[in-house]
């Protein structure tokens, strides 16, 4: 199954919801950047965010998510845009912790609660939108609620999840996200938090055979689906950008690379592709003509 993303609309337009499934791109950043499974459930689940947010954009606008909790993974960096793509890293990759009592990956542990959420958004104005909290869980679903409490004043409820199968890879990735807009009753947001509060976890519901539409249907029985649409993986890194941001270096700097290295290698933090320059680039370069 193609990984992709639904928009709908329920209670009379006083609930709007996002889900997405992910698998495949988890899976691919997963390979990329040779993640841990505690790094991949932390990447995966910030991925999922990411294009749930990226998804409540217009046309050429696009956000960054890094989360900066303090903790062993460092920094988690998860570019996202309304057409659906979105590439990610973490700092540390390789960061392995020992399971929690409960028998799960310890994302909160590999994440931190010490630093914020913060979340820019691109909407081709002047100066982008920055808006941060405080990181209190680490587990991420809760700290992207209370982002959204906070910094935009949409009671939300999101839940995020990856699960990693025996051999390592992605079983299952997505998660969703239902916003409570005005003229909701307060019998209509009860009943919501009492279905909520029994819903088994989105990846319990993914590995059984649930679409996302399902999942939103067992949330919002009156869930009308207003939108489907794939989403994927793209980085924005070619050969000709790192040539640029070498050329920018200088003349100089570049004649002390050849004359040191002889050659050089830079690797995009976003997908891990590797763009090498040999001494015949590096002396075109310096000498153009």
């Amino acid at each position: 199954m193609n990984d992709y993303l639904v928009r709908g609309t329920a209670l009379e337009g006083k609930v709007r919801a996002f889900a997405v499934i992910s698998t495949a791109i988890t899976e691919e950043l997963r390979q990329r950047h040779g993640t841990t499974p505690t790094a991949t459930a932390a990447l995966g689940r910030t991925v999922a965010a990411g294009l749930m947010m990226g998804a409540m954009l217009k046309g050429e606008e696009k956000l960054t998510l890094q989360v900066k909790g303090g903790g062993p993974i460092g920094q988690i960096v998860v570019d996202a845009n309304a057409k659906g793509e979105v590439r990610g890293y973490a700092d540390h990759p390789d960061v392995d912790l020992p399971l929690k009592a409960s028998g799960k990956l310890d994302v909160s542990g590999a994440v931190g609660t010490d630093g914020f959420l913060y979340v820019v958004k691109d909407l081709g104005l002047k100066e982008p939108y920055r808006g941060s909290v405080p990181i209190h869980s680490g587990e991420l679903a809760e700290d992207f609620t209370y982002y959204f409490a906070q910094s935009e004043q949409t009671p939300s409820a999101v839940a995020l999840g990856v699960l990693v199968d025996i051999d390592y890879t992605v079983k299952v990735a997505g998660g969703f996200i239902i916003q409570l807009l005005p003229g909701l009753t307060n019998r209509e947001i009860g009943e919501l938090e009492e279905v909520l509060a029994k819903l088994p976890s989105v990846t319990s519901l993914l590995d059984s055979g649930k679409n996302v539409e399902q999942i939103l249907q067992s949330i919002l029985p009156s869930i009308q689906i207003m939108e489907k649409s794939e989403v994927s993986f793209r980085c924005k890194c070619s050969r000709e950008r790192v040539e640029a941001a070498l050329l920018s270096l200088g003349g100089q700097e570049l004649q002390e690379m050849l004359d040191e290295e002889g050659s050089a290698e830079v690797v995009c933090h976003f997908c891990n592709e590797a763009y090498r320059f040999d001494s015949n680039d590096l002396q075109g370069m310096i000498n153009p003509s």
